[in-house]
């Protein structure tokens, strides 16, 4: 692990250490009603959510062979493998361990890593896309002072919370920075130096190296893009990304809907588990080894109180349940994949960071 990680993974567990000995005279936590909420929940829902999210891992692993068929074909599921394998490495050892999905398909096929850390890029802002149009589909029954209460505690109190314009932000401001990021990306599909080199002089005003920094990675983000060749890739890939992020709202939906003995839950409209979703989504960004997994239980606890107004039991029950069935779930069979293709995780975590940091420090000499 670098030592940067090391060291925000220390603070993080003191916070947490410091949080527990300062709440447990202060928060009443029964583990038996925590406990009666698992045993009574509806394990076949939860079942259902996981072949939910089971399924999401051949979606991603089809749409990255069509990422790939103008440059190098390959079957539609043959990268399963590297999907299941680097999630599990980022459940593990956290989001350092992002690079390895790519480092192991480019092992895999045979194609350089610059390549495929740009279609990972790509791959990401379809997924960004996604969430945001279903978000502000979902988004558009829920109360704006819901909708904040449960990104933000704090925000319904504050002066203004209910405006006009932080209404049309906290609803479609996903949707549209997706847009004005897809407009982006058309201008370097059809324009790709064109954009690099005003970028390049833009940002090398302030420093020659980071305008070369800048302008490089344009370009290789261009070469991602190249798998976009026709109006039918975009929309193949397009229902891939909004199929899959349904999948995941799905999972959500039914592994609240799990917690029968919880009303708050057990009544959950698909609307505010997909708003349940992005509070998940947003915990998980920065991921942590075994550390992040209680701070992403206590993220969506506290979510689940501000949307559904749940009791603390029942919300640590549910969020937990949801890490499991979201995020580990696939570390069994990830674990059992690696084996049977003789990969150790923590060797290709830090033979894929180390071959990204080269590529970082060669780009500025282009």
């Amino acid at each position: 692990m670098k030592k940067r990680e090391l060291i925000l993974g220390s603070v993080v567990f003191l916070a947490l250490v410091a949080l527990v000995v300062w709440g447990r005279d202060r928060i009443h936590f029964d583990f038996g009603v925590f406990f009666s909420q698992l045993k009574l929940a509806d394990w076949r829902k939860i079942g259902i959510a996981f072949g939910c999210i089971y399924i999401c891992y051949a979606f991603r692993a089809a749409r990255w062979a069509l990422l790939l068929r103008h440059i190098k074909k390959v079957p539609l599921f043959s990268l399963l493998g590297t999907q299941i394998i680097g999630f599990t490495a980022v459940a593990l050892i956290g989001r350092i361990a992002d690079p390895v999905r790519p480092y192991l398909v480019s092992k895999k096929i045979g194609l350089p890593l610059s390549n495929q850390i740009a279609v990972y890029i790509v791959e990401r802002l379809f997924d960004a896309g996604s969430m945001a149009l279903i978000f502000s589909i979902a988004m558009i029954s829920v109360p704006t002072s819901e909708i904040m209460h449960a990104l933000h505690p704090h925000a319904a109190a504050q002066p203004g919370a209910h405006s006009l314009l932080s209404s049309f932000l906290v609803r479609f401001g996903g949707l549209t920075m997706t847009l004005l990021g897809a407009a982006f990306l058309f201008l370097v599909k059809v324009s790709g130096n064109l954009v690099a080199d005003f970028f390049e002089r833009a940002f090398g005003l302030f420093s020659s190296t980071l305008g070369h920094a800048v302008g490089n990675r344009i370009r290789s983000f261009r070469t991602g893009l190249d798998a976009l060749r026709s109006p039918a890739d975009l929309t193949a890939v397009s229902l891939l990304s909004l199929a899959m992020w349904f999948l995941i709202a799905m999972a959500y939906f039914e592994c609240c809907r799990a917690f029968v003995a919880a009303p708050g839950l057990a009544n959950i409209t698909p609307s505010k588990s997909v708003l349940l979703m992005i509070a998940s989504g947003g915990a998980s960004i920065i991921q942590l080894p075994v550390i992040g997994w209680f701070s992403q239980i206590g993220i969506v606890a506290v979510a689940l109180d501000a949307v559904l107004g749940v009791a603390a039991e029942p919300a640590t029950a549910c969020a937990a349940t949801l890490l499991l069935v979201t995020f580990l779930g696939i570390v069994p069979v990830g674990l059992v994949w690696a084996r049977f293709e003789h990969v150790s995780l923590r060797k290709v975590a830090a033979e894929s960071g180390h071959a990204k940091e080269v590529l970082i420090a060669e780009e500025p000499a282009g």
